[in-house]
């Protein structure tokens, strides 16, 4: 069943390329018992220096973004278990392409093993840099220096945030959270699904209902036969 999940996350300096192995399930986590639920990778708008790599973006952005900066942005968002995977990328690709633009990025889909009284829960990681693209080359370590407005080739790539207030950004996220029920309910009628999602929160929509949780599949091992029973009537 769709349902609708949209978080967003920011990474210091010094994360961004750990985080990036993370959701690609490689290095170190390439051991996860969870490797299996990785379904697509793609990455695109990297410069020209990262070589097409996407962990020489994210390791660049280790080493030179300001101590104070965000390394990474990252939108979590759940997919419906409804459309094919062939789908869900077309999806993902679109709500880039509306909502990231011309900024460098690497997503990942997941596709984890339902749990006893839970749905498969597809998702996807959207990582992407803040700065944008403004047709001008640069080495790695200029790229992530603080933006020269009068001369551009001296200074950084701007960042998209960079001096607007809070407000903006808050009425900016809003919007994208919206942008991103309204493509998937676009999808689900394009397939012939019925279901809907609404990315307003309960409150918003006058529903007195606490939202659902998911437990996962560590949590749920280590219940009570009694515990489990209860938990999987709960859920139907």
């Amino acid at each position: 069943m769709a349902t609708y999940h949209f978080s967003v996350k920011s990474g210091k300096r010094g994360s961004a390329n750990t985080h990036a192995s993370y959701i690609a399930r490689q290095g170190k986590f390439g051991k996860d018992l969870h490797q299996d639920e990785v379904v697509v990778m793609s990455s695109g708008n990297l410069p020209a220096w990262a070589n097409g790599n996407p962990f020489a973006l994210w390791s660049a952005a280790d080493k030179y973004e300001r101590s104070n900066g965000s390394a990474y942005r990252e939108f979590e968002m759940a997919l419906p278990a409804e459309l094919t995977t062939e789908q869900q990328v077309q999806l993902v690709e679109e709500f880039v392409a509306l909502n990231i633009g011309d900024k460098p990025y690497q997503y990942a889909i997941h596709a984890p093993q339902a749990a006893m009284g839970e749905v498969s829960q597809p998702h996807v990681h959207t990582m992407f840099c803040d700065r944008k693209s403004d047709g001008i080359e640069r080495s790695p370590e200029l790229h992530f220096k603080r933006h020269n407005a009068k001369r551009p080739e001296l200074g950084g790539s701007k960042k998209d945030s960079g001096g607007k207030l809070p407000v903006v950004l808050k009425g900016e996220l809003i919007d994208t959270r919206e942008s991103w029920a309204n493509l998937q309910n676009q999808y689900l009628e394009k397939y012939g699904h019925e279901q809907r999602v609404d990315h307003r929160s309960n409150r918003d929509r006058n529903i007195n209902k606490e939202a659902e949780r998911h437990l996962g599949k560590a949590t749920i091992q280590k219940m009570t036969d009694d515990e489990k029973a209860r938990y999987k009537r709960n859920r139907q």
